[in-house]
C-alpha cells in the first residue's frame, strides 16, 4: 500500500547500539512502499550509537547531543526538524513488524479526530506488554500495588488499569499508549505542544495524552499493529541507580515523574496520598517480613519506603523537577 504521506520518525537512543541497528534495519525493511524520514536524536551514548547510525545509516538524520536529556527532551528535539504529516515516537529497542506502519497511518487518515494511536507492544517471547491503559489514579494504583491487578487480569475492574481484561482484538480508544511505538498527528501536537522536559524518564507520555484528551484528541489502541518491545534496554545500561525487581524500571525515576505528574493534573492533596499509599503499603511488607525472618524481603520493602521519601523530598512533593540529567 503506497502512500505520499509523510511520517517522520523519531528514535532516541542511549546506549543501544546494537538492538538500534536492528531496529533501523528492520523499520526500512517494513516501508519500502512509504514515503518517511527517520531523525535518530543520540542521548549522549558512551558505546559508539551515534557513530554507527552516521556510518551504517547515512540516509538517517542524526542529531547528537551533548548531555542526556532524557526521552522527553530529546524527541522534543527530534520533533523541530520532523516535517512529515504524522510523527511516529520509535524506542529503539522496538521492532516494526511487518503491515504495523500501514495499518496505523490507514487508521489515523481514517479519522481525523484522532490525536495519537498506538500498537501491540510484545516481548522477546511473544507475550503482550502494556499497551493501552487508563490513567494512574488512586485506586489504579492501590490494584497494581497489591496485587490485585496481577491476580484477576480478566476481570474489568480489576484488570482496569491495562486493559488485561480486553481479549477483543477490536481497535478501541483509550486514555494513554506507551511512546515505544506511537504515531501522532502533527497537527494535534502543534495545538497541545510538545513533551513536558520536566518528565526526564517514565510519565512523559501520560501527560502528553493528558493534554490531548482536554481538548478533545482522541487516543486510540490498534491491536493488529504488532511491534516487538525488549523494554527498558537504556534503563539498563544506567549507572548507580536502584532498578525495580523487572530490571527495566529506575524505581527512583519512576516515583519522581509520578509525583510530579500527579502534583501538575490532581493536586497537592492526591500526591499525598499516592505517596503515603505506595510508602505505606512497602512498610507494612517490611514489617511482615521482618515477623516472618524474611530479611532480604524487608530490605527490599525498606529500600523502596526510602526512595519515595527521596522522590518526595527531591521533588518537593511534586512541585519541581530535580536538576537533569537525573
Amino acid at each position: 500500500m503506497g502512500t505520499s504521506q509523510k511520517i517522520s520518525v523519531v528514535i532516541v537512543s542511549y546506549n543501544t547500539r546494537e538492538i538500534l541497528r536492528a531496529c533501523i534495519e528492520q523499520l526500512f525493511a517494513v516501508t519500502k512502499d512509504m514515503d518517511i524520514e527517520v531523525i535518530l536524536v543520540d542521548n549522549a551514548s558512551r558505546d559508539l550509537s551515534a557513530e554507527m547510525v552516521e556510518e551504517s545509516f547515512p540516509m538517517v538524520k542524526l542529531i547528537r547531543s551533548k548531555v542526556n536529556l532524557g526521552f522527553a527532551g530529546a524527541n522534543n528535539l527530534g520533533f523541530k526538524e520532523a516535517t512529515g504529516k504524522y510523527i511516529l515516537l520509535l524506542n529503539p529497542d522496538a521492532l516494526v513488524e511487518e503491515g504495523a506502519m500501514q495499518k496505523s497511518l490507514a487508521y489515523i487518515e481514517a479519522n481525523p479526530d484522532i490525536g495519537m494511536g498506538g500498537g501491540k507492544l510484545i516481548d522477546r517471547n511473544g507475550q503482550m506488554q502494556p499497551s493501552a491503559r487508563l490513567y494512574p489514579s488512586l485506586l489504579n494504583e492501590f490494584l497494581v500495588l497489591t496485587g490485585l491487578a496481577f491476580r484477576y487480569p480478566k476481570s474489568q475492574f480489576f484488570g482496569r488499569f491495562d486493559r488485561t481484561w480486553d481479549d477483543s482484538g477490536q481497535p478501541t480508544r483509550v486514555d494513554w499508549v506507551p511512546g515505544a511505538f506511537t504515531l501522532i498527528r502533527k497537527t494535534a501536537l502543534n495545538q497541545v505542544g510538545v513533551f513536558d522536559p520536566r518528565f526526564f524518564l517514565y510519565y512523559e507520555e501520560v501527560d502528553l495524552c493528558y493534554r490531548f484528551n482536554k481538548v478533545n484528541w482522541q487516543i486510540w489502541y490498534w491491536p493488529d499493529v504488532l511491534v516487538k518491545h525488549w523494554g527498558g534496554e537504556s534503563s539498563k545500561t544506567v549507572e548507580h541507580v536502584e532498578i525495580s525487581s523487572s530490571g527495566s524500571q529506575l524505581t527512583l525515576w519512576r516515583m519522581r515523574s509520578a509525583l510530579m505528574y500527579y502534583r501538575k493534573h490532581h493536586g497537592a492533596l492526591t500526591t499525598a496520598l499516592v505517596a503515603m499509599l505506595e510508602g505505606g503499603w512497602h512498610w507494612i511488607r517490611a514489617l511482615r517480613a521482618r515477623l516472618q525472618g524474611n530479611k532480604e524481603k524487608e530490605r527490599e520493602s525498606m529500600n523502596v519506603v526510602k526512595l519515595m521519601r527521596r522522590a518526595w523530598s527531591e521533588t518537593r512533593g511534586g512541585k519541581v523537577c530535580p536538576p537533569t540529567p537525573w
